[in-house]
């Protein structure tokens, strides 16, 4: 069960942007709203100006909380990444995100073939659609954020309400509230606050002397491993390194189920036997499938390639950057194995320097290539020409 507590605020309190529920630490609040997004519930947002508004996710709103939410609060704006706009041929007047001030009543299965490319071909005369030239409050682009924290499609609902429903909607409808800048900063209090939990030996095959140690940040959420491969003695792993490691993202399709349209099964298993075969190493399994955009989003993109787009045009065309990982978090779990200095294997130049930013020293790049087969040789092939990698 969730327990609000709630606190009057004081004068050490003036923040407008502050959430009434302060007893609560901000990142809980960003995760009950994610919660709520995920179930197409409204989610009350506030900015530092102390405007307020309610905010919905374009692909879960149902229409009968629709038709309310219109009822009560006026027509909403539709919030589109600029990646999805300029795929919907919408001009970009605003920076970040773009709003699409709706009129009347509007069906939620109109606002989810607007935000869903996938029934592009279902539903092909969309529009045109002319966005707002006027400057658009902060809400809008954390209501966008929110939705990835989420899972979701990149889009949103913004409802612009009276600041003197604040806490009614708070207190009296008991909807959850959170404020541009706690969104902004989960990613990286998630990053800051990671702890180790737990760590086990466990033989693979191809790497018997092997250890796998897991992640969790303080808030509850996803988990994340590192695999230590080697003798806990040898040369290979001693701190501060250089440790011979790989980067892997989850790929519930690749990893486990050996889907051959890309090769990340074979990035995992062939970097356990090469640390192996090296003396030494460590492999961090990230929880960013679908490079940062999850595994149904992933299967979206999936089916958009499946109508001629490659794996770049796809993610753009749903609404993301072509890679939406964060590298904060690898850099995390390498200092607290005790590692500062790594050489890493990839053939993505983009993590040298992420990881670089990040605070880890990069000694060396390690190239980790394989064969290609028919079904992912397009797909290797757009990862060169468009991401820079070195295949």
């Amino acid at each position: 069960m969730y327990v609000v507590s709630m606190t009057i605020k004081g004068p050490e309190d003036t923040n407008p942007e502050t959430p009434a529920k302060t007893l609560i630490p901000f990142e809980h609040r960003v995760e009950r709203a994610a919660g709520d997004f995920r179930r197409g519930a409204p989610v009350l947002i506030v900015d530092m100006q102390g405007e307020s508004g309610l905010i919905v996710a374009a692909e879960t709103v149902s229409e009968g909380s629709l038709m309310d939410l219109v009822r009560r609060y006026g027509a909403p704006a539709l919030i589109l990444t600029h990646a999805r706009a300029s795929t919907l041929k919408i001009r970009l007047y605003t920076a970040d995100v773009v709003s699409i001030p709706l009129e009347g009543q509007p069906s939620a299965a109109d606002i989810r073939a607007i935000a869903d490319p996938t029934t592009d071909l279902d539903h092909p005369l969309k529009g045109p659609f002319e966005a707002s030239r006027e400057p658009i409050p902060a809400t809008a682009a954390a209501a966008v954020h929110l939705a990835k924290l989420a899972g979701l499609l990149p889009a949103a609902l913004l409802f612009r309400i009276a600041a003197n429903l604040r806490e009614r909607l708070v207190l009296d409808e008991g909807l959850s509230e959170v404020s541009v800048s706690d969104i902004a900063r989960f990613e990286d209090n998630t990053a800051r606050t990671l702890a180790l939990v737990v760590r086990a030996w466990v033989p693979l095959e191809g790497a018997e002397d092997a250890e796998l140690v897991a992640f969790r940040p303080t808030d509850g959420g996803q988990e994340h491993y590192a695999i230590l491969i080697g003798s806990k003695g040898s040369a290979q792993l001693a701190p501060p390194g250089p440790v011979l490691t790989r980067l892997h993202s989850e790929c519930f399709t690749g990893d486990l189920l050996g889907s051959l349209k890309c090769d990340c099964g074979d990035q995992l298993r062939g970097a356990v036997q090469a640390i192996a075969k090296a003396g030494g190493g460590v492999l961090l399994y990230l929880a960013q499938e679908g490079r940062g955009i999850g595994l149904m989003n992933k299967l979206r993109a999936y089916r958009l390639q499946d109508e001629g787009f490659d794996t770049m045009e796809a993610n753009q065309r749903l609404g993301f950057a072509a890679d939406e990982r964060l590298y904060d978090i690898a850099a995390r779990m390498l200092r607290l194995l005790g590692y500062s200095k790594v050489k890493l294997m990839t053939n993505n130049p983009d993590k040298l320097r992420a990881l670089e930013a990040a605070g880890i020293e990069v000694i060396e790049r390690v190239p980790h290539r394989f064969p290609d087969n028919v079904h992912n040789r397009d797909y290797l092939r757009t990862k060169a020409d468009k991401g820079g990698h070195i295949l």
